[in-house]
């Protein structure tokens, strides 16, 4: 009983009632005028419910009319704040843009004249319904105020009770029934269209690859500033000569600044309003790294041909963070070890090759590496290039071919 009952307890039940109420308002605004409702036959009734047709479909190819009627069915349809139910009117799947096609006007058309007979029926019920309750609590027999009710009037006292009581259930189970069923009609005529739905899913993707760029960025950024500071700090102690120790300092200073500017700037990017810091690093400041991974003890063996300022923009930036992590990896893997950059800008393409001594098997390389050679990857692919990984020859390589188109 609880559970047939709960309707009642929820305002959405009363709005989607006064929704479809509201939706038949024009038909009897326009049989005032026509066709009258004085003494009206059934065919009188009948031009009510088609008279403001063409008025609907008219007004359906306004953009904004999709905009007020969407506006009006997540409001009135669905559980909101509104109501005493969980749920969220926000995500109703119920577009509230305006037309943008024919396909889009023609489907608020149909939602339009849907919501008008729906409405008039509920109207017409309605009236009878209480017509009837009349009716019955006030008559024995047939009265005069009975014979314009379409619904049967029982003679006898004992029955009218009851048979006002079914009528009140069916009339709210009506009610309840019509609009469940409107609101799944809302669904569809008022949906988002096909465009709108790849408009949301670029919208999503795009979000979502920010959002993987700018992990990366703070991965590969942060991670080698401590991947530094540990080395440095361990070699430091182990040394133990003050000039060495002086200058591991200098280094994990410098590495610290240049993370800590490029954590401001990504946390700046974050903020939609303020403009970042400074532009992303490119391959022609990748001395800075070099210098940090030889402050860490790492001998490194640099090789480039081509010019590396000319690179293009995105393929320059990502470049850097490719060769970031991969110096990062080998210190953090392999220690200060000697390392071998190769850097070769041909006529369609860039080839970055980064060779250096397997890990010792006490350090617990696995060979498949982390997030952060599985970032190299993606970003190679995300260019249109590709990055490959893991031992070769006795060393470790990290290999990354990028188009510059």
């Amino acid at each position: 009983m609880s559970g047939f009952l709960r309707p009642l307890t929820r305002a959405v039940t009363y709005t989607r009632g006064l929704h479809l109420l509201l939706g038949s308002g024009i038909a009897w605004v326009s049989a005032l005028i026509y066709p009258g409702l004085s003494s009206p036959t059934l065919t009188d009734w009948a031009l009510v419910l088609v008279v403001p047709i063409p008025l609907l479909v008219t007004a359906a190819m306004v953009p904004a009319m999709r905009r007020a009627e969407g506006l009006q069915a997540r409001l009135m349809l669905f559980p909101g704040p509104h109501a005493r139910v969980e749920g969220d009117d926000a995500g109703t799947g119920v577009s509230v843009a305006p037309s943008s096609s024919w396909r889009d006007r023609a489907r608020t058309a149909v939602w339009l004249v849907l919501r008008l007979e729906v409405g008039c029926a509920l109207v017409l019920s309605t009236g009878q319904l209480i017509g009837a309750v009349f009716v019955l609590l006030g008559a024995t027999d047939r009265t005069p105020q009975s014979d314009g009710l379409i619904l049967p009037v029982p003679s006898s006292r004992w029955a009218a009770l009851p048979t006002g009581l079914l009528l009140v259930i069916a009339e709210f189970a009506v009610i309840v029934g019509t609009g469940w069923l409107m609101a799944h009609a809302a669904r569809r005529l008022l949906g988002p269209s096909p465009s709108e739905r790849l408009a949301a899913l670029e919208e999503r993707t795009e979000q979502l690859l920010e959002r993987n760029r700018i992990a990366r960025e703070l991965h590969d950024s942060i991670g080698h500033a401590l991947t530094v500071a540990v080395v440095q700090a361990g070699a430091a102690r182990a040394a133990a000569d003050p000039a060495f120790t002086e200058r591991a300092l200098e280094a994990v200073e410098e590495t610290g600044r240049a993370a800590l500017e490029d954590l401001e700037r990504v946390l700046r990017v974050l903020r939609e309003d303020e403009k970042p810091v400074s532009g992303r690093p490119t391959l022609a400041d990748a001395e800075r790294l070099l210098d940090s991974a030889r402050a860490s003890g790492a001998k490194v063996d640099v090789e480039v041909t081509g010019p590396v300022e000319r690179l293009p923009g995105p393929v320059s930036r990502e470049g850097y963070r490719m060769l970031q992590e991969a110096l990062t990896n080998v210190l953090r893997h392999s220690g200060p070890v000697p390392v071998r950059l190769r850097i070769a800008v041909e006529e369609a393409r860039i080839v970055m090759n980064v060779r250096n001594p397997l890990p010792l098997p006490s350090r617990g390389v696995t060979g498949r590496g982390g997030s952060g050679l599985r970032g190299i990857r993606e970003r190679a692919t995300l260019l249109g290039g590709r990055a490959t990984t893991g031992p070769d020859d006795g060393e470790w390589q990290v290999h990354v071919e990028l188009p510059l188109a």
